[in-house]
């Protein structure tokens, strides 16, 4: 079930389902909408009367949340749901709905009240017992496929990754907590704080002690049409849980972390709060490349002797056998590693398409960009950001691509263009054009989107990202041209090289590679952000 995930769209209708509307051009039809939050705003009802009447329609089928204030309950009449307009549908104040698909989707609406009567806008510790008591009485109950409110579950942030300005020890629910914590939801939507933060994914069994269970992951969304531009809309593929293969759908992403909720349970329900859990040290050291410094580097930039008692690092995720890219391994041909970061480093290309093409590769063990853990992608799109910056001062614009098709660690291939070979658009063209030649399909990602949103781990993809951002996806389902992102870039369209396709034919002899890298390192190094302090 291809759907969309939206956070609070306050009364801006026609700025929200327009964006549907270009993300179905590009994208094709997803299969309904979600929104969190508050649906209805302050603004005045024009907007609203137009769909309401029906002179206007929402593009797909949406699904709301009930009122989160006095002000907007009176748009919500009936308690149990009820159709609000033509193709917006109001869930009701708590529930369960079941696609026709068997996704099975529980909602709650409203903030947390420990008031008696509980105001219309508001849910009870009596609503998350119904709730919780409806669906886990039975012994064959594994957990949801959805969990949508409005409110962030308090503590979500415990073991997590940073959740910005949001206090998660503070901010949200305690009942919220509770329930995610006893649904066990794969996906559990929030509103509300005005930003956007997808938490790491964390696993709902106690490793050794439980029979493994699937992962959940919790995102947060912005307000829609926000000027921070902060993510409103999430993209996401989700094969209904019922219909899963049961050693697939506990399959544990390699981020994932603990319960951070964990110590919950009845004291959540009961508003004690949870203690804060230690906060796991992601400090790693490596060897700077500049051999004239030879001191370790820690992963805040700060030389190690300064620290009398470091944390110990966390091991990145190693290989089950021989692998010629992990960067501790005894394969990896050391003397191509022109840059190190924390959590990446940068290797020029073995048999490159030209003397500057180079790989972005995470240090530990990750088979494809969907599998990478958070603070892995930030560097990734650090070091993207400072190719596409380094090449510009060239006179080079950088396309980058990855097959995860047969290739067991993740290589991002970034290959510069001088501006005057051709423009973004050629580029584009070519792939498309290739692609169609070859009957294969590539697909234009909506700029919301990102990869870990369309592909699922473990799945084959290629996809390519050009200097303008936009990106061209295609999910392998058989068989694949391994060379095709080479060819089409050394086709006379572009580089017009078209005997260097195969990597094999442009190898040059080690001293040439060692005189090669020692060049890029310097003349990368005005560029270097691993240098800062």
């Amino acid at each position: 079930v291809c759907s969309l995930a939206c956070g609070d769209v306050e009364g801006k209708f026609d700025a929200l389902f327009n964006r549907v509307r270009a993300i179905q051009k590009k994208s094709g039809n997803f299969d309904l909408l979600l929104c969190v939050g508050n649906f209805f705003g302050s603004t005045p009802d024009a907007e609203w009367e137009e769909y309401k009447t029906g002179i206007k329609k929402a593009p797909i089928q949406t699904y709301v949340l009930g009122a989160n204030n006095q002000e907007t309950v009176k748009y919500f009449q009936d308690a149990d749901g009820c159709e609000l307009a033509e193709n917006i549908t109001y869930l009701g104040r708590k529930g369960i709905f079941t696609g026709s698909s068997g996704l099975q989707i529980v909602y709650l609406s409203g903030t947390e009240s420990v008031d008696e009567p509980v105001p219309g806008y508001s849910f009870s510790p009596k609503d998350v017992s119904s709730l919780r008591t409806m669906l886990c009485s039975t012994s064959q109950f594994k957990g949801v496929d959805i969990l949508l409110t409005s409110p962030w579950p308090k503590y979500v942030g415990n073991f997590g990754n940073s959740s910005g300005e949001v206090d998660t020890k503070k901010c949200g629910s305690a009942l919220v907590s509770s329930l995610a914590t006893d649904l066990k939801p794969r996906y559990h939507f929030a509103a509300l704080e005005k930003t956007y933060y997808e938490r790491l994914p964390y696993r709902n069994h106690i490793v050794l002690q439980e029979t493994a269970q699937h992962a959940t992951r919790f995102i947060a969304l912005a307000s829609v049409g926000n000027p921070e531009k902060k993510k409103y809309l999430y993209a996401f593929s989700i094969v209904p849980m019922k219909l899963m293969d049961a050693a697939e759908l506990v399959k544990q992403p390699p981020d994932v972390t603990e319960n951070p909720y964990r110590k919950s349970g009845n004291e959540a329900s009961m508003g004690k709060p949870i203690p804060a859990p230690e906060e796991e040290s992601a400090c790693q050291f490596f060897f700077d490349l500049n051999e004239k410094q030879g001191r370790k580097r820690s992963s805040t930039g700060r030389d190690s002797k300064s620290s009398p008692h470091p944390k110990q690092p966390r091991k990145p995720p190693q290989p089950p056998g021989p692998c010629w890219f992990c960067l501790a391994s005894p394969e990896v041909e050391k003397h191509l590693v022109v840059n190190i970061g924390t959590h990446c480093y940068l290797a020029l290309a073995k048999g490159g398409l030209s003397d500057d093409h180079v790989l972005i590769l995470p240090i530990g063990h990750y088979q494809s960009v969907v599998e990478l853990s958070a603070e892995v992608v930030e560097e990734v799109e650090k070091y993207k950001v400072t190719l596409k910056r380094f090449f510009k001062s060239r006179g080079k614009r950088c396309v980058l691509f990855e097959r995860n098709y047969k290739s067991h660690h993740l290589q991002l291939q970034v290959i510069p263009v001088p501006l005057s070979c051709c423009t973004t658009d050629d580029i584009k063209d070519a792939f498309i054009t290739q692609a169609e030649q070859q009957q294969i399909e590539l697909l234009e990602i909506p700029e919301h989107s990102d990869i870990k949103q369309i592909a699922q781990p473990g799945a084959a993809y290629f996809y390519v990202e050009l200097d303008t951002g936009e990106k061209l996806f295609h999910r392998i389902k058989k068989n694949f041209p391994l060379q095709f992102g080479r060819e089409v870039l050394a086709s006379e369209a572009i580089l017009n090289i078209p005997d260097k396709s195969d990597w094999r034919q442009c190898q040059v002899n080690k001293e040439e590679e060692e005189m090669l890298a020692r060049r890029f390192r310097k003349d990368f190094e005005p560029f270097d952000f691993t240098l800062d302090d």
